[in-house]
Parts: structure tokens; sequence; C-alpha cells
């Protein structure tokens, strides 16, 4: 269902909103937060509009960027576009679930202090699996209530060391939500990829703005290397710190990941269309819309209609669907 022109992002997978309103909900403009700042391809940018005021959000910025470079350097057009000032800056993608809002803001508010002090901090996630297709942070001595050094950051592991560290306690994953100032960001970027900076800092002078529309520089932004903020300054930085939180987040990485956060019928079943159930259990379907889906006598399998592609497989292997997108590339 994700697809170049209509990414995860602008989905509606989890709720009747999408994925990008409800990041947008999460964080309501006023006393508290400042309208967002979106960071998003040019291709989406009238979607993205239409969403937003769909929910009556408005951004106070929307970065178009002209192609892709990853995560630190996105931030970075980010930074810039509010002024590369001493305001803390939440650093959000738009595709999770975040079921606890309250805990998420509760967490906010234990970095904050930390985050004035011109730490960079991210955000743990409190495990309850051994995933191994997750980052996993080591959570180091405290520096304040909640929040606590960085040890070290640790690539997605094998299936025995993810067991080992859901068992030591004291390793969190890694959930790419990050809160620090805006120019000790920039600061650790001149210091740690300074060609980055350059190339965000030049794009940036050189953008066209059309109301809250900005549109770097192409040529300049291009000399950007492509790099995610992780390897970019998080694990090269001095002071980054993380805030554990258990908040019922997910990155809705796949059906399996939706059916497990899904609200399920009394037989396990997460349907969502005009589908028809007899005798299945613990199953997830989506019908589009003018589609119909009947199953009988089945169980644990994932059921997607979506336009003319129908997609079947067991759950468990939904994983797999990239297998299918690389043989239909073929």
């Amino acid at each position: 269902m994700s697809r170049p022109e209509r990414p995860k992002q602008m989905l509606a997978l989890t709720a009747e909103e999408t994925m990008l309103q409800l990041t947008a909900r999460r964080t309501p403009a006023g006393e508290r937060f400042a309208a967002p700042v979106i960071v998003a391809n040019a291709l989406h940018a009238d979607m993205v509009e239409e969403q937003l005021g769909a929910v009556e959000a408005r951004a106070q910025a929307l970065v178009l960027e002209p192609m892709g470079r990853n995560t630190a350097p996105a931030i970075a057009l980010a930074a810039l576009a509010v002024g590369g000032g001493s305001d803390p800056l939440l650093v959000m993608p738009s595709d999770h679930v975040i079921a606890d809002i309250d805990a998420f803001h509760a967490a906010i508010d234990a970095a904050l202090p930390a985050v004035e002090d011109g730490w960079l901090v991210t955000f743990g996630i409190a495990p309850d699996a051994p995933e191994t297709g997750y980052g996993y942070i080591k959570v180091g001595e405290a520096i304040g209530p909640g929040v606590h050094r960085v040890d070290r950051f640790v690539e997605k592991p094998q299936r025995e060391a993810a067991e080992a560290m859901l068992a030591s306690g004291d390793h969190a994953w890694n959930g790419g939500i990050f809160l620090f100032r805006a120019d000790v960001y920039l600061g650790a970027l001149a210091s740690f990829a300074p060609d980055m900076l350059a190339a965000a800092q030049a794009a940036m002078d050189r953008a066209v703005r059309e109301g809250t529309r900005i549109l770097p520089d192409a040529t300049e932004f291009a000399k950007s290397p492509s790099d995610s903020i992780d390897y970019a300054v998080m694990e090269k930085a001095p002071r980054v710190a993380v805030v554990p939180v258990s908040m019922g987040w997910s990155d809705v990485g796949s059906w399996d990941a939706l059916h497990a956060i899904s609200d399920c019928d009394a037989h396990g079943n997460a349907c969502r269309g005009d589908v028809v159930a007899i005798d299945t259990a613990d199953c997830l379907v989506r019908a589009a819309a003018g589609k119909r889906v009947a199953l009988v006598g089945v169980s644990d399998l994932i059921v997607v209609v979506d336009g003319d592609d129908v997609l079947i497989l067991p759950r468990g292997r939904s994983q797999d669907v990239k297998r299918i997108i690389e043989a239909m590339k073929k």
C-alpha cells in the first residue's frame, strides 16, 4: 500500500486519520508546542498541506527536499528553517504510533533540563521482545531525573545478542525520536559532518520561498553527504543522553506489527473494509473501498486488497513483502 506517490506516512493504517495527521496532533500547537516544521519530499507538498488542513494543523514551514539525503541533512534544514537558535527541536518521524501520549509528554518534560544544558537527547523505547530489526541503546549513568547518559548505540543485533540485551534490563530500543536545541545540533554537525552543514546552509541561503513552503536549492543540497542522524551525530557527540520511556510505541514496520497493535475481534481478527470472516482466527484483513474479502476456515493469514493488487501471506512472514517488491521490479 505504501508507494512512492503515497508513502506510509500518508496512509490511515492504525486509525481513521493518517499517520502524518496523528503525528501532528501528538504535539498540538499552542502554549506548549509551536506549529510544526515539516520536512518532506517535494512531490508530496500538496498532500501534506491537505492532510494537515483536515485536522486543523498548519505548518510554520514546509521544507521540501529536492532529493533524499537521509535524516541528518533533513533535520539540519529544519534547524536552519527555525533560525538555528537555542529553542528546543522535537524531531519525530511521521510514520510511528505512540499510544500513550501522556507518557510521551512526560518524557519530553524530563528531557528538557538536559536539552537546555546542551545535551542531545534521544528517547529509548522500553523493549518487550528481543527484536532484531531495531537498533538498541545501552542506558548509562543518570544525569538527572529520568535522564541517562548513552553508553553506546548498538546496531540491529543478532537474535542471541538481542535476547541478552533484553535480559540485562539496561538497554532500550532506538526509536528515532530526538530532542535538542537547534544551535547545539548545528554545532555538532559543524564538528562531525561539516560538509553536510555547509551544503544544508548553502541550500537554505539560496532557497525559494512561497508562503510557508521552502524549496532548498537542489544543486547545493545535492552536495550533502547522505547519512542518518545516528551515524553523523549521535554516535560521535560527547553529550548524548537517553530518556527511557514506555509509551506504546511502534514503527508499524510490517503487517505483523500492525496486527499486533490493532483492535481485534473476539477471534483475534483485525479487519478493515468490507470483510466477511467465518470460522476464521488471528488474521489481519484489509479490503480497499469497493472490494469485498471473504474468508472461511483459515487462521494466521494476512490478506490485503489494494486496488487491483492482492497480497496473501502467513502471519510471521510479513518481512518477506520486500521479496515480493523485488520480484515485481524484475
